[in-house]
């Protein structure tokens, strides 16, 4: 253990704790004038932050020195805040090891004390290599951004499909529909007036070609809305009447604006994540009304679902089978925005999302 010149060394038994510490164990104080000393430093200086401990004994400020810019306004303010408040002291930057020609995570752990004459604070603490758990953590993000990146392209991609698919069905599908609805009106000119059997027969064929343009009217509604191509206002709008429609439960919304410029990806996935909130409302809240806000506001759209229903815990928000949450999630995290889940047991839900519209139009 290093002592300051002329000072008594430490019992024998708290050597050996300390030796055996996986960490530099110091002790170290600042004056209320600013001068900053190490008083005690254990054996591992060196092999941590790669100067001897009589090095940084004689010159504190080396410490300081050795940090990256980028992080020593942050160690001073860490210091400043602990001695101000007494406070704990936990600190986590790099350090540039000249001799390694390498880059080290530390973490600055200490309790502060004022000393008896409140001219001075002390630290009792220790630092710690953290550099193998910060590249762990920069493997988990990189790893946690790439699956962000996959989703939004599996969204992507999903949404293409989807509106090829509509496209072909009511163009295709449609279009061989109604030209055999003409076949059958001419049809039935050239069969004989009189005949009930042949008109009964057209008749059901008709019928039958009028709900299958039905059908095809709903499916390729489901897949991707036409009204999304007059701007997501009317296609939220046109949702709303639906969800009312099909569920009977009153809905209020209110749009400052006759339309928000987003792209037609991004107007898209807005509206995925409106009709997701609604899906779970009807299937989860039982609630007796919903209010959707949707506006323009400091480059942002946003839009707030707030609902009277029964609400739910934090704990129902991370369940890990809670799809409808975690899509709605991954969306907005695609859109470079952000989504606000407010709700407790009986009080109602209400959404938040938030995106920004530079974005959206570099996206364009």
């Amino acid at each position: 253990m290093a002592t300051p010149s002329g000072g008594q060394p430490e019992e024998s038994r708290y050597q050996a704790i300390v030796a055996n510490i996986p960490g530099l164990v110091f002790q170290c104080r600042r004056s209320v004038t600013g001068e900053f000393s190490f008083t005690c430093l254990s054996e591992h200086c060196a092999e941590l932050l790669g100067m001897p401990a009589s090095l940084l004994m004689a010159d504190p400020d080396e410490l300081f020195r050795r940090l990256l810019p980028e992080d020593r306004d942050s160690l001073e303010s860490a210091i400043q805040h602990s001695m101000h408040y007494l406070s704990s002291l936990n600190w986590q930057g790099r350090l540039w090891i000249d001799d390694w020609q390498d880059i080290k995570w530390i973490n600055i752990r200490a309790t502060p004390q004022e000393l008896p004459d409140s001219t001075a604070v002390s630290w009792d603490g220790v630092i710690t290599n953290i550099t193998h758990t910060k590249h762990e953590e920069e493997i988990i993000r990189r790893s946690h951004a790439q699956m962000a990146e996959l989703s939004a392209h599996i969204q992507e991609l999903k949404e293409q499909e989807r509106t090829r698919i509509a496209r072909e069905l009511h163009d295709d599908l449609g279009g061989n529909l109604t030209a055999i609805k003409m076949a059958l009106a001419l049809l039935r000119k050239r069969c004989p007036e009189d005949d009930a059997a042949v008109d009964e027969k057209i008749a059901y064929l008709n019928q039958l070609v009028d709900r299958t343009l039905e059908s095809i009217h709903r499916i390729s509604g489901d897949l991707r809305p036409s009204v999304l191509d007059f701007g997501i206002v009317p296609a939220i709008e046109w949702q709303a009447r639906e969800f009312m429609r099909l569920t009977g439960i009153p809905l209020e919304l209110h749009a400052t604006d006759e339309d928000i410029p987003l792209s037609a990806d991004q107007a898209t996935a807005l509206f995925r994540i409106f009709q997701e909130a609604l899906t779970n409302i009807s299937k989860h809240a039982h609630p007796t009304l919903v209010k959707v806000e949707l506006y323009q506001s400091d480059q942002m759209a946003e839009m707030i679902i707030a609902d009277n229903g029964k609400g739910m815990e934090q704990s129902d928000q991370m369940k890990p089978n809670s799809f409808g949450l975690r899509g709605m999630t991954e969306r907005v995290e695609s859109l470079r925005g952000s989504l606000r889940i407010d709700s407790a047991t009986g009080q109602g839900t209400r959404l938040t999302i938030r995106i920004p519209l530079d974005d959206l139009h570099e996206s364009d």
